[in-house]
């Protein structure tokens, strides 16, 4: 029989002989199944937040003796639980007959026709957790078990709490590096970003968000994809009281619903298959800032349900928990979509629509805002050189600016910008003429209003000069050189007829379709 001083001594080895507390209980639970009729050895405490039984560790040949990772116990029982607990201070045999709150326990715990020697974990006059070791069988613990554990209490306190601040450390430089990594993400975005037309077609939307942005009322942004929806939140959180806290992004479109609701509200540890730590979502990163959801009609019914409750009481509750977190965030909601028609087709909920519709921004689309497309063409131009390098801005040719404004722009502002990045691929020594545009004679092109065509310079001397070119390309087949072409019914040189070709953005020879 093992001495008691040698028991202390190599327990106390193991269990402090690793910050891993998983490896340390299986090296323990080696050394016990020399002395003890062991089925397994687990390491838990009481979880608060959850009232649950969580299990820190475990080592055992029988897998399936044993409940889940995390226990709940029912509310009325649990209360019963923390009594006992309290009066537990020495090692005790525990079989499932050993008191009416342990018979109606049992199962939970998979202690039918098993034994429990259960080794309270005190310190500092608190407890911190329990040992426990499992039999197969009723009787099979002894005093002399007992006895043996009597003094093993402090070293497996000790393990127990170095393990789980060890952990705590861990998550939350975990968490640090995870926040640091997103909102250096975030403020990358907004490096450079600019609202163009403020002073133009964009006035009232930027009166309208100077208004709202020093209040915490929840903004809902309404307009077509492509118009800039992100940008003007942007600006609102950027003139708000919370300009200094986090401003996080959700794309609700982009986030497949078996994960919304971990995304955005989080998750405890255990809350599903997978979730082997607790999550914090997107709401509580942006505690003390803002959140812009874009996309909101994209969430599905379950989400739209726990957004609710945030704007009414401002809490969330995490996937899998139970206790409701705090959340001091202002929310700026962005759709496309007619939120108005959802609701009454019962896909959106009328009560989160009255809610997130409390101070609704309607962004109109470009074509609505055509004074904007100079200032915007010019300013996409100096970003897109600067993205690519290029170090000489190039020019826009005569006339182009006005075929970009006769465009309908179904892709808005975003359609832009890629149709100056692939000018800038195909042009970069030359004039922008934009003749990559799509041309559409069923009406994409927008036709010059009769204001226009009366307007003095609607129809510039460049325009007239291009269109009277390209009919006579169109004569010739596309033919510029020798008889019948181009330059000779035009009466100039072909060079000539080229350059100004060039210099009005008319394209020939491989970049001529009059040809095909």
């Amino acid at each position: 029989m093992v001495q008691w001083d040698d028991f202390f001594r190599e327990t106390t080895l193991r269990i402090c002989g690793s910050l891993q507390i998983a490896t340390a209980v299986a090296s323990v639970f080696e050394y016990f199944k020399l002395h003890f009729p062991l089925i397994g050895l687990s390491l838990t405490i009481r979880d608060e937040d959850l009232g649950a039984i969580r299990r820190i560790a475990l080592a055992t040949d029988h897998q399936e003796a044993y409940p889940e990772e995390i226990l709940p116990v029912p509310g009325a029982l649990w209360t019963q639980v923390q009594a006992m607990a309290a009066t537990l201070r020495e090692p005790q045999i525990i079989t499932a007959d050993h008191s009416e709150l342990v018979r109606r326990l049992s199962p939970l715990f998979k202690l039918q026709d098993k034994s429990d020697l259960i080794v309270p974990l005190w310190m500092d006059d608190q407890l911190h957790g329990a040992l426990t070791l499992r039999a197969s069988t009723a009787g099979c613990f002894t005093e002399r078990h007992l006895k043996l554990l009597s003094g093993v209490s402090r070293p497996v306190t000790i393990a127990l709490t170095n393990a789980i601040a060890h952990d705590k450390i861990k998550r939350y430089r975990d968490l640090l590096i995870e926040d640091n990594r997103f909102l250096s993400q975030e403020l990358t975005s907004q490096v450079g970003d600019e609202i163009v037309g403020s002073e133009g077609g964009l006035a009232n939307v930027i009166q309208m968000a100077r208004q709202v942005a020093p209040l915490n009322n929840t903004v809902l942004l309404l307009g077509e994809t492509g118009t800039g929806k992100e940008l003007i939140a942007n600006a609102i959180h950027a003139a708000s009281a919370a300009k200094d806290g986090p401003f996080i992004k959700v794309n609700c479109g982009a986030i497949p619903e078996s994960l919304i609701d971990s995304e955005l509200f989080g998750h405890e540890r255990g809350a599903f298959t997978g979730a082997v730590s607790e999550k914090r979502g997107r709401f509580e990163r942006a505690n003390g800032g803002s959140i812009f959801l874009d996309e909101i009609g994209e969430l599905p019914p379950q989400a739209q349900i726990r957004l609710l409750r945030v704007l009414q009481n401002r809490e969330i509750e995490r996937v899998g928990g139970h206790k409701s977190v705090p959340v001091d965030i202002r929310v700026i909601a962005a759709t496309h979509r007619n939120l108005e028609s959802m609701v009454l087709e019962n896909r959106f909920r009328e009560d989160l629509w009255f809610r997130l519709n409390v101070f609704p921004i309607i962004i109109p689309p470009l074509r609505q805002r055509l004074e904007d497309i100079p200032a915007l063409t010019m300013h996409f131009i100096a970003k897109k050189s600067r993205e690519t390098g290029m170090k000489n801005l190039p020019s826009i040719a005569p006339g182009s600016l006005e075929r970009l404004r006769r465009y309908t722009w179904p892709g808005n502002v975003r359609e832009l910008e890629n149709l100056v990045e692939r000018e800038l691929i195909l042009h970069r020594d030359g004039l922008l003429s934009f003749a990559s545009l799509p041309y559409d004679p069923a009406g994409r092109r927008r036709p010059l209003s009769p204001e226009e065509s009366d307007r003095p310079g609607a129809l510039l001397l460049d325009e007239v000069i291009a269109a009277h070119i390209a009919q006579v390309l169109r004569l010739s087949g596309g033919k510029i050189n020798g008889p019948g072409g181009a330059a000779e019914l035009l009466g100039i040189n072909p060079n000539t007829l080229r350059a100004r070709m060039d210099r009005l953005g008319l394209p020939y020879g491989r970049r001529s379709d009059h040809n095909r």
